[in-house]
This record gives C-alpha cells, sequence and structure tokens, in this order.
C-alpha cells in the first residue's frame, strides 16, 4: 500500500496568518517545502492561489436566450378596438388593456406617443389587449402580465438577422370567432401556473386551488416589409416555417410572447371571455416603442442570444 500523502492546510489560510517582516521569506520556505513532499493537493492549491491572485474575476455569463421583456399591468376596460374596429366606441366586445393608458376607438400612433405607460421600462409606449375575461359573470384582470419579445422559432443564422418591429406596426395573434378547439386559428394554450400535470388546452383548463389559470399566445414574427397593418389584420405578418420566414414575409422581426396570469381556478365552467370560449382567446398590440430603444433591444439582446430584463440589459 502507498504511504498517504502529508495534509496540508490550505496555502491562503496559512498565508492569511502571517504578518510581519519575514513574511516573504516564511512563504517560500512553505511553499518549497511543500513542492518536494510531492502533495497533490498542495500543488493544486498553489496553482488555484496563483490563478486568483493574477486573473481578475470572470464576470457572470450571459444566458444563451434571444430576449427582452416589457412588463405591462391592466390599465383599463373598454367595449373597443383601434385595429379592427377603429373610430367606433362601443362596437366591439369588452377589452382589456395593458400599456398604454390611453387607447380607446380612435387611438392611432400619435395618440399612443402622448399617452402614459403602465410597462416598466416605461419607455414602451406600446398598447396590448385581450377580450376580459369573466369568472361567474364577473370581470377578472390578470395579475400577472408579462410580454415577451423573443428570437426564438427561427433558426439561429435567422436570429442574427432580426429586425426591430417597425413603429405603428399592428398585428392580430389568435381568433375571436374560432369555433372549436380543432380551428387551427385557434392558437392560444391554458394552463396552470406551477402545475405541468394539467395538460394545456386551447380551452379553459381545471387548475387546482393553490394555482392560477395562465394563457399563453404567440403573435406572428415574420414581416411583408412593406405594410403596418392589413384589410384583415393578419396579411401582412405570418408564422415561420422550418426555422425561417416564408418569401412572402422575409423580414424576421422579434416573436411577441403574451402570457397572462389570472387568480381564478377550478371549475372552468364558469369561465368565460368577452369574445366566448377560452378557444376565442386572441391578442392585439399596436407597437409605439421608440425606434431607438426598440433597435437597441434587437442588436444587444435578440441578434446575438442573449437574455435582456425590462431594461434591455443582460
Amino acid at each position: 500500500m502507498s504511504p498517504t500523502p502529508p495534509r496540508f492546510p490550505p496555502l491562503r489560510r496559512v498565508l492569511g496568518r502571517w504578518r510581519g517582516p519575514g513574511v516573504v521569506l516564511a512563504a517560500a520556505g512553505l511553499i518549497l517545502s511543500m513542492l518536494s513532499t510531492g502533495s497533490a493537493s498542495a500543488r493544486a492549491e498553489l496553482r488555484a492561489t496563483d490563478k486568483a491572485a493574477s486573473s481578475p474575476r470572470s464576470a457572470k455569463a450571459p444566458v444563451r436566450v434571444a430576449e427582452f421583456v416589457a412588463e405591462c399591468p391592466f390599465t383599463h376596460r373598454l367595449p373597443d378596438d383601434p385595429i379592427v374596429l377603429p373610430g367606433l366606441p362601443g362596437a366591439s366586445h369588452m377589452h382589456s388593456f395593458f400599456g398604454n393608458d390611453s387607447t380607446n376607438a380612435h387611438t392611432d400612433l400619435a395618440a399612443l406617443k402622448r399617452g402614459r405607460t403602465s410597462c416598466s421600462p416605461t419607455t414602451d409606449l406600446s398598447s396590448y389587449w385581450t377580450p376580459t375575461l369573466y369568472a361567474g359573470g364577473k370581470e377578472v384582470e390578470p395579475t400577472g402580465t408579462t410580454f415577451y419579445y423573443l428570437g426564438e422559432g427561427v433558426r439561429d443564422d435567422v436570429i442574427a438577422t432580426i429586425k426591430p418591429l417597425p413603429q405603428g406596426l399592428r398585428i392580430v395573434a389568435g381568433n375571436a370567432k374560432a369555433t372549436g378547439v380543432g380551428d387551427p386559428t385557434s392558437i392560444a394554450r391554458w394552463s396552470c401556473l406551477h402545475h405541468g400535470e394539467v395538460n394545456p388546452s386551447k380551452d379553459f383548463v381545471n387548475c387546482p386551488s393553490d394555482s392560477m389559470l395562465e394563457s399563453y399566445l404567440d403573435f406572428p414574427q415574420c414581416w411583408n416589409g412593406k405594410d403596418l397593418d392589413s384589410p384583415d389584420h393578419k396579411s401582412h405578418m405570418a408564422y415561420p416555417v422550418g426555422g425561417q420566414c416564408p418569401a412572402t414575409h422575409p423580414v424576421a422581426v422579434p416573436k411577441l410572447r403574451q402570457v397572462l396570469r389570472y387568480p381564478v381556478n377550478g371549475d372552468p365552467a364558469r369561465l368565460k371571455l368577452a369574445s366566448g370560449a377560452g378557444y376565442t382567446m386572441h391578442g392585439d398590440f399596436f407597437n409605439a416603442w421608440p425606434e431607438d430603444e426598440m433597435a437597441r433591444r434587437v442588436r444587444d439582446c435578440i441578434n446575438v442570444i442573449v437574455k435582456c430584463g425590462a431594461d434591455g440589459r443582460p
């Protein structure tokens, strides 16, 4: 059996106790003594000490996720829709609005720029809205309202080419007139917070008493490069195919993901949207980000695949 190598206290602890003018000679003597024993642990400790002394502490590596976010709490409710029914107050089903607090049937880009916002960051003057949720006939507003801007959905080489969302762009995702869970135009998903055992569905789900109802909705991320809107409010945008944008919509932009958390659970039979069943969930987005702020976030977060916070920084 090989002899057990001698054990030494960590070099940093030993040196930390030394004081006085002989510290250099004493340290040198101890180091030579350690090395002469052939102690692997001593040599490893010395290398670690030298490395720590000669190298600055490295910064925390950024998370490789192409993302920046806006947290935009509920602001108000109106039976208005300035994208689908512009200039017609009261002509729509009830909508819950997030972000810009000035949004109504007459809203345009100039009005959004003059408005105030509930968003963090406050630079985001955009307006987001969805059909209002009712539980037992009473309005329920989400307590969690996160809007993610993502690079996912396309290949990494396409992410590197993603362009900023143009100011004034209007997008509608989902279908307020969907006919059932099998309708391919119904794209929202309902799930339960912290309860992955409950399968997501296009319709409302039954969440446990310690959970909340969640809604996820992804907006299209391919733009035709010309129009800020279209007659059906969808044709100017498209979803990627095979990790890239189709030739008809060649400009890749950040994918907006709307995530809402409602403080309700239990029997979904008492739930309905202003537009109808859960599968009619849809979202509207009117972009009023300042151009420089949007461009910086796309450059520093999306294109380089880095996870950023609300301030648009890693």
